[in-house]
């Protein structure tokens, strides 16, 4: 692989996120938009527990819920590129099919870390406190990372399964709404928590929660859901990329 020509290929995906107005809002402008939203909706409604917010219980999951919607971005920009033919037209050229999927997983993951950024600087604003250490913070935006790569795997099964770009979006939801119901700020029941557990989304919010509330990075739990979340992400992007190339381009 050639990294010359990835770093090409991810400043070619960053510039194109900022050129298309559509791709700007749902990946910098929405998390930031559902953020206020709820902040404003729910700072000052008591949660179960005294002295807290429902919108500071909810914010780990905010974190994690704007992650999730690099599925539909993926999924869109990889049927838009069948569409035009650019993966045949690629493989013409030296640059490999693995070159450009790798792009896709850097450029993605760097989108989501921004997604992160613009979370928390607007929970922050809006009263949310997060407890720990500057090395816990630091250490959840490892689990946002490998979320960011979970997302692009699913992105990819997702363009293998829709025949354009539009059936893509209605696809991608396929994946999202799960996680969003069951993996992110909507709490968790004992029924619901049975689905949550095949959710790469939960593993992220579970640890964030902890690592807010001042939890030690080495506990079991955070290392748990740590260990999980990298075998998951693993698994998804390895049968994403492989059911991409074998059928993406029919």
């Amino acid at each position: 692989m050639n990294l010359q020509r990835i770093l090409a290929l991810v400043k070619t995906n960053l510039k194109k996120v900022i050129r298309e107005p559509a791709y700007l809002f749902l990946m910098l402008l929405f998390p930031a938009v559902l953020t206020l939203v709820f902040g404003l909706a729910f700072a000052e409604i008591e949660s179960g527990i005294p002295g807290v917010s429902q919108f500071e219980v909810m914010a780990p999951g905010l974190y994690a819920y704007a992650c999730i919607f690099i599925i539909m971005v993926v999924a869109q920009s990889f049927s838009d590129d069948r569409e035009q033919g650019l993966l045949e037209r690629i493989n013409t050229t030296p640059t490999s099919s693995s070159e450009f999927i790798g792009s896709h997983l850097i450029s993605n993951t760097i989108i989501g870390l921004i997604q992160v950024i613009i979370v928390v600087i607007c929970s922050v604003l809006l009263g949310f406190t997060p407890e720990g250490t500057v090395l816990g913070l630091i250490f959840a935006f490892v689990f946002i990372i490998f979320l960011s790569i979970c997302s692009v795997g699913l992105g990819l099964i997702t363009a293998t399964i829709a025949k354009s770009s539009g059936a893509a979006t209605g696809i991608s939801f396929i994946f999202i709404l799960p996680q969003m119901f069951f993996g992110t700020f909507v709490p968790i029941t004992p029924t619901t928590r049975v689905i949550a557990y095949f959710l790469p989304s939960y593993y992220v919010t579970d640890a964030l929660t902890s690592i807010f509330n001042g939890a030690s990075i080495l506990s079991s739990n955070i290392l748990l859901d740590l260990l999980l979340i990298i075998i998951i992400s693993i698994v998804i992007v390895a049968v994403g990329i492989f059911l991409y190339k074998k059928y993406g381009n029919r």
